[in-house]
């Protein structure tokens, strides 16, 4: 995919937040306030840093691939896929719906295209990523595999099982985002479980760890990518503690759990909407 200037990706981040609250509100369930804070994310990752096909292969050779291991993000990463191209912008009116592609947690049994793991049980994506990253050295295949996690997903076990193989084995195409918004479901992180220091535990069990400070920033997070990719190849998987604000671009639902979960009423998006202007068009 070409490059385009940061005003055009402003767009891109504008109407995904634009297709992730009338997506949510139109079933009336889903979760708007990570995808909110992930925008810029997505939209960096596949606008302009990945290498990769909308004419989907499952096994992805010669391509960047990316799983998101935070499943209930679904409404964001759909939104990107459709715009890249994987599948019509039109199908994102069928979000939740019965017999659906696009389900609640993404899954592989409807066959959407860009989805290659079913992903919402927490904890799981990173051992996927590390797996893939591991075939593709396998196969002599010079691309790098991206996973993005929740920060409160850290508190799974099998996040920090999966982080001791991969800086073991030197898992070193692999470059893993942690979305660090401090909200969780059930409130504040530092309240539900203290995550302490990440990026001290991260660099102790081996991994490189870069700090992208304003994750909403749309060429902050390009810049971040970036650094990350540079110190990928040097014998350390990569960690890129990405910080956001969950809810972002809507003022009454930005930096709260509250929009962790809960879809906007009718006023409410008219509300939300009124903050984020149309760019590319609504499906």
């Amino acid at each position: 995919m070409e490059k385009q200037s940061v005003e055009q990706l402003q767009k891109y981040c504008t109407q995904l937040r634009r297709d992730v609250l009338r997506m949510v509100h139109a079933v009336k369930s889903g979760h708007p306030g990570a995808p909110l804070g992930c925008a810029e994310f997505f939209v960096a990752l596949y606008f302009d840093q990945m290498t990769h096909n909308p004419d989907f292969q499952m096994n992805g050779n010669g391509e960047d691939l990316f799983f998101l291991s935070n499943g209930h993000l679904s409404a964001g990463w759909y939104s990107v896929l459709a715009r890249s191209g994987y599948f019509p912008v039109e199908e994102l009116v069928t979000f939740r719906k019965l017999n659906s592609r696009l389900q609640g947690h993404p899954a592989t049994h409807e066959h959407l295209p860009g989805i290659r793991i079913a992903s919402g049980s927490l904890g799981q994506g990173l051992s996927v990523a590390l797996g893939a990253a591991q075939a593709k050295k396998l196969n002599n295949d010079d691309k790098l595999v991206y996973v993005l996690m929740g920060d409160g997903e850290l508190q799974e076990g099998q996040v920090w099982e999966a982080a001791m193989y991969g800086a073991h084995y030197g898992i070193d195409n692999v470059i893993a985002t942690v979305d660090y918004n401090g909200q969780q479901i059930d409130g504040p992180t530092e309240k539900v479980m203290d995550l302490k220091n990440l990026k001290a535990k991260w660099e102790a069990f081996g991994w490189e760890v870069i700090e992208t400070k304003k994750g909403n920033d749309l060429e902050s997070v390009i810049e971040g990518l970036e650094k990350a990719k540079s110190l990928t190849g040097k014998g350390k998987p990569v960690l890129n503690l990405l910080y956001t604000e969950m809810g972002y671009g809507v003022d009454f639902m930005v930096g709260t759990h509250k929009w962790h979960g809960s879809p906007p009423n009718d006023e409410q998006l008219a509300d939300a909407l009124s903050q984020l202007p149309e760019t590319l068009g609504d499906y």
